[in-house]
């Protein structure tokens, strides 16, 4: 198993409703990033791959990073995995994972003692 050549920055955000995670994938093409939910996991894969003119330059510093990139989250219980879409925009990836309904409706009452 490959280790991945970089890591883009994420945000993970929780409400009511849903969790967002949002990804930072400036300079990916919409093309080159794929979204999974398999085993409780969600993985956000892709690559940012460089311009071939690039390969005939001199960089004085070079800071960007290309290659394979892979992100994996472990969902919790409690979600509706038929119901998790993304968008791509920007470079800005938003994935949204929403909360199972019939978790948020039921009602458990607490014996107190």
């Amino acid at each position: 198993m490959a280790l991945p050549d970089w890591s883009p920055r994420v945000d993970v955000k929780e409400d009511d409703k849903e969790y967002l995670i949002k990804a930072e994938l400036s300079g990916v093409n919409k093309e080159d990033v794929h979204v999974t939910v398999q085993d409780g996991r969600l993985s956000i894969r892709g690559e940012r791959k460089t311009d071939v003119e690039e390969k005939r330059r001199t960089f004085h510093r070079r800071e960007w990073s290309y290659g394979t990139f892979e992100r994996t989250f472990v969902l919790p219980r409690g979600i509706d995995t038929a119901g998790i879409t993304a968008e791509f925009k920007d470079g800005m990836l938003w994935v949204r994972v929403p909360k199972s309904a019939e978790i948020g409706r039921r009602a458990t009452e607490v014996q107190i003692q």
